[in-house]
């Protein structure tokens, strides 16, 4: 159950990321190099120099680009106009000034262009938002390993049965097809390659983005499935509602779907929510590798890639530590509902 609660909240954090995250800009890449490796609970005041003369606003979904200019500005300096200007004081300490027409002319409102910005888990090393960033990469760790499991179901049930149905025996006019021993052969040819690096095979081939991350982890995670069902199917097929199946004429794929593949839902969904932890860390693995999806977009293995040398350091641990917290107890929640699945359909893998 904590598992579950756990995942529960990691899905509405994903499906209203931007809602919750205090950077809305798209993907959290509002830089500020000069706010960079800031601790937890840092404040910094920005001026936001618009290149279209307005404020784009954020849509609830999937945040919108910013074209703003961020100008770092002290805390304690004082903002005024001047004229046709307005004045006020770099980060650095240094004064500086810009035309009011920059900012829409000189009734504006300055509440709309200076904004005083709290990063409540600090900033990365390029000054962005760390808990956004967090927040956003939610959604990547979820729908890969969503469409992950999906393939490698859709894959690894369809060569189970295949395999554990036919046997070595299926006849095709004259020619009898050894389908169990070329499956077989082929889950043990793949099970020799360690998966994480099948999958950075795969992603090499594919190359970047979504979808061939989807396919190179789904494509690398299939042969467990393949071979729980092939192990179901051998011994549930000569059960007494098969027998009657084909005894009424029923064709064998018919008889697969409709009739075994129901019968043995309970380890295939075990086996997925397994699958679904190993998709999560195979996809960080990647990103840690520079191999996973194409910055800007926030993945947790990402961050941990480009925070992991402060950790030795005195200064800059939160960057690595954070996103590592993150990855580690959706795991571990997923992990338990598995434990808690098997327990409750009674399954033995």
């Amino acid at each position: 159950m904590a598992g579950s609660v756990f995942l529960l909240i990691c899905i509405f954090v994903a499906v209203f990321a931007y809602a919750l995250a205090p950077d809305k800009s798209r993907n959290a890449n509002f830089q500020v190099l000069e706010f960079a490796k800031k601790p937890p609970g840092f404040k910094g005041k920005v001026l936001l120099i618009p290149q279209n003369g307005q404020v784009n606003k954020s849509s609830f979904f999937n945040g919108k680009e910013s074209t703003n200019i961020p100008l770092a500005l002290d805390m304690e300096g004082e903002i005024q106009k001047n004229g046709t200007y307005l004045l006020f004081t770099r980060y650095n300490g240094i004064a500086d000034s810009i035309p009011l027409i920059e900012l829409g002319g000189e009734e504006v409102d300055l509440e709309e262009y200076v904004l005083v910005k709290k990063y409540h888990l600090g900033t990365d090393t390029f000054g962005r938002d760390l808990l956004s960033r967090i927040l956003i990469g939610t959604r990547v760790s979820l729908s890969i390993g969503f469409m992950a499991v999906l393939i490698s179901l859709l894959i690894g049930t369809l060569m189970g049965l295949m395999a554990g149905y036919f046997g070595n025996d299926l006849k095709l006019g004259k020619l009898s097809i050894p389908v169990d021993g070329i499956v077989m052969w082929f889950i043990s040819v793949m099970w020799s390659i360690p998966t994480l690096l099948l999958a950075l095979a795969i992603s090499f081939v594919l190359g970047k983005g979504f979808w061939q991350l989807f396919l190179a982890i789904g494509l690398s995670i299939w042969v467990e499935v393949a071979r729980l069902v092939r192990g179901q199917i051998m011994s549930v097929k000569k059960n007494l509602y098969t027998e009657a199946g084909k005894a009424l004429g029923y064709k064998d794929f018919r008889i697969m779907l409709r009739h075994i593949l129901p019968n043995i839902l309970s380890p295939i969904i075990v086996i997925a929510v397994a699958n679904f932890g190993s998709a999560v860390l195979i996809e960080s693995g990647l990103s840690f590798l520079g191999i996973g999806v194409e910055v800007p977009v926030p993945t947790w293995g990402q961050m941990i890639y480009e925070g992991y040398t402060y950790i030795v350091f005195d200064y800059g641990q939160w960057l690595a530590f954070y996103p590592g917290l993150a990855l580690m107890m959706l795991i571990i929640s997923v992990n338990l509902i598995g434990i808690g699945l098997r327990d409750a359909l009674d399954v033995r893998l």
